[in-house]
């Protein structure tokens, strides 16, 4: 068991903080794994620059944090992330350890299981501890998701598993509340094979607004062609989709099947982002379902401001150039 009291761990994937909650809903079955083991929760967090996660990790339930703020690790490096994390776990020794079954976690922890010479179930559905023995019983789909099998790792440590999103729910944001903050020592890092020249979105020209979490609606208040082009790299930043009124697809801006409204899409998103747009009955019909609406619009008085959760005044280009501008330098 973790000397540190933290026998449950949990890797914190925060690249895609906003859009990716698999970390925080691991957390949350994690102090439930812990509660029956009489132990905490640990998290593991490497990168630069990592205090705003830490928090947040925290207020999701973390009872401890462990921290590698290096410069090196500050973009993803496979062999990096597994010499260090795998130099903490031999320090601490944890009974489990889960990651998310993302595109990082299924190139990351299989590496991880095979330098700590111990079993990992991937792409868990539930996870459960065995009353009678203690161990950690991972459920995943086997014969292509046509049976569920009940794995077990009765002797080597820790036990490992992979785990879907949205298989599990996060605790609720906690303000106050708090977590042991520890920083171990980072091993000697082994050179980069690979040098990181640039980072960008991949762009995707399918619309997909029904799933999409994050919506940009541009209107003819974008002004042209190219002025509604910018949407798709503010789109891809945010990890969500372009949708139009009627007056930018009419202008060729966008195709028919971005269209919201009375004659288009009907939407749900968590965020709409809606610039450039008047806010006619036509469109707005299509975006009342979102949870959140931030309005951009050089015209006070248009009416779209009038279901707005946050309007901005202003040139809508000039807007989202410095929202590009910031969010590039997030990255």
């Amino acid at each position: 068991m973790d000397s540190t009291g933290a026998g449950v761990w949990v890797f914190g994937d925060y690249a895609d903080y906003f859009q990716n909650r698999v970390t925080l809903q691991l957390i949350a079955k994690a102090k439930s794994l812990a509660k029956v083991l009489e132990t905490g929760v640990g998290v593991v967090v490497l990168g630069e620059g990592v205090s705003q996660y830490v928090m947040e990790y925290a207020a999701h339930g973390a009872d401890m944090i462990f921290i590698a703020d290096h410069p090196d690790l500050k973009d993803y490096d496979v062999e990096l992330f597994t010499s260090v994390t795998a130099s903490w776990v031999e320090l601490f020794s944890p009974e489990i350890f889960l990651a998310g079954a993302t595109p990082f976690g299924r190139e990351f922890f299989p590496r991880l299981a095979k330098r700590l010479k111990t079993g990992l179930s991937a792409d868990c559905v539930a996870l459960e501890i065995d009353p009678e023995t203690g161990l950690l019983v991972q459920t995943t789909p086997a014969f292509g998701g046509e049976l569920l099998a009940d794995i077990v790792t009765p002797e080597h440590r820790p036990q490992m598993a992979t785990v879907h999103p949205g298989i599990f729910k996060e605790l609720q944001h906690d303000p106050f509340a708090t977590a042991v903050v520890v920083y171990p020592q980072v091993p000697s890092l082994p050179s980069r094979k690979i040098e990181l020249i640039r980072r960008r979105r991949e762009r995707s020209r399918k619309a997909s607004l029904k799933e999409a979490k994050v919506v940009v609606v541009g209107g003819k208040g974008m002004g042209s062609a190219a002025g509604f082009e910018k949407l798709f790299h503010l789109a891809e930043l945010l990890e969500g989709e372009v949708g139009a009124t009627r007056p930018a697809v009419t202008a060729g801006w966008a195709g028919e099947e971005r269209l919201l409204g009375q004659t288009g899409k009907n939407i749900k998103p968590r965020l709409v982002i809606s610039i450039g747009t008047s806010g006619a009955i036509q469109y707005t019909a299509g975006i009342q379902g979102s949870e959140v609406v931030i309005a951009i619009n050089r015209d006070h008085r248009a009416p779209i401001f009038g279901m707005a959760d946050l309007g901005l005044v202003g040139d809508a280009q000039s807007i989202v150039n410095l929202l590009i501008e910031e969010l590039n330098r997030r990255i």
